[in-house]
C-alpha cells in the first residue's frame, strides 16, 4: 500500500511556477512529466523514451536570492523542443508574449551559416488559470500554422497548447472530458487540501507519486520559503507591467480624446471605463 501521505499545514499551490518547476522539471520528476505531456500532446509514447530536462531544478542546490523566469524546457528523444510555462495572473499582451517566445525557440536553434533543415519541431504548452482563448469554452486548445479560410496545415514546426484551469474547473465534478487523464492533470494544478491530493492519488501510480512529492514539498521550510519568495516577486512584477500597460491605455485615451474619438470607441480601443475616461476628459 506504501507510506500514507503525510499531513501538512497548508499545500503549496503548483499553479504557481517554482512549485511546477520543483514538480515537473526536476532530475527525478521524469515519470510525472512524461505521465503530464502523454495526456497533454498527441505524441507516440515512444516518443518519451529519452527526456532530457535543460537546466533540472535542484532545490537543496538553490542559492539565488532572486529568481528569474521559471519554465521548464524539455528535449525528446526525436529532437523536438519542448516548453511549458505557466501564468496564474492575466498579464498585458499575453497572446504576442506567448508567439515571441516559441519564436525564441525556434531561432535559438540555428546560427548564421547553419540550414534551416536543422530547425526541430517546436511544442509550447501554456497553462493559465484565467481566461485566454475568450471565444471557447473548451480548456484545451492547439493552435499551429495553418490556411485560416481551408484550414490546410504550411507546417508543423510550430504548435501552441493552452490548458486553461478556469475552464477545466467548471468540468471537475461530472468528469465530462474527451480526455479524462488530462482533466485529472487539470484536478491535481488546481489542488487545494490533502482530502483533493488523496483522491487523485488513487487515480493511478504517478499520480500518487506525484501528490506525495507535493505534500512533501509543502512540508520543506526551504520550498516555502522560496514559495513566499515568488509570490512577493510575482505581485510586485504584476503591479509594474500593470501599471506600464495603464499608462500606455491612458496616453493612447488621451490620444483619441483630442481628435474627438466616441467615448464608446475608446473604451474599446484602451479597455479603460467610462468613468476613467470621462476623468482624463476633464484633466485635458
Amino acid at each position: 500500500m506504501g507510506k500514507p501521505i503525510k499531513k501538512v499545514l497548508k499545500i503549496l499551490s503548483p499553479k504557481l511556477d517554482i512549485i511546477f518547476k520543483l514538480l515537473f522539471g526536476t532530475e527525478g520528476s521524469i515519470e510525472i512529466l512524461t505521465d503530464f505531456l502523454l495526456a497533454v500532446l498527441n505524441l507516440t509514447p515512444d516518443e518519451y523514451d529519452e527526456i532530457t530536462i535543460s537546466n533540472p531544478f535542484l532545490l537543496q542546490e538553490y542559492k539565488g536570492d532572486k529568481l528569474g523566469i521559471l519554465d521548464v524546457k524539455i528535449k525528446l528523444k526525436s529532437g523536438k523542443v519542448l516548453n511549458i510555462e505557466i501564468q496564474v495572473d492575466p498579464m498585458p499582451f499575453m497572446e504576442s508574449r506567448i508567439v515571441f517566445y516559441v519564436s525564441k525557440l525556434i531561432t535559438e536553434q540555428i546560427g548564421e551559416s547553419d540550414q534551416y533543415d536543422k530547425i526541430k519541431r517546436v511544442i509550447s504548452i501554456i497553462i493559465t488559470d484565467h481566461t485566454l482563448i475568450k471565444q471557447s469554452e473548451k480548456f484545451h486548445h492547439q493552435f499551429g500554422l495553418y490556411d485560416i479560410e481551408i484550414n490546410v496545415k504550411l507546417t508543423d514546426i510550430l504548435e501552441i497548447h493552452t490548458l486553461e484551469i478556469l475552464k477545466a474547473r467548471k468540468l471537475f465534478d461530472n468528469n465530462e472530458s474527451q480526455n479524462p487523464q488530462l482533466l485529472d492533470w487539470m484536478k491535481f494544478l488546481d489542488a487545494k487540501t490533502e482530502e483533493e491530493l488523496n483522491v487523485l492519488a488513487q487515480k493511478s501510480p504517478v499520480m500518487k507519486k506525484a501528490a506525495m512529492r507535493l505534500l512533501e514539498l509543502s512540508a520543506d521550510e526551504k520550498a516555502r520559503q522560496l514559495y513566499e519568495a515568488r509570490l512577493k516577486e510575482q505581485r510586485d512584477s504584476y503591479a509594474r507591467e500593470k501599471g506600464a500597460a495603464s499608462q500606455m491605455q491612458i496616453g493612447i485615451a488621451k490620444n483619441l480624446l483630442k481628435r474627438n474619438r466616441p467615448i464608446n470607441e475608446i473604451i474599446e480601443d484602451t479597455g479603460l471605463t467610462f468613468a476613467e475616461i470621462e476623468a482624463l476628459q476633464k484633466g485635458l
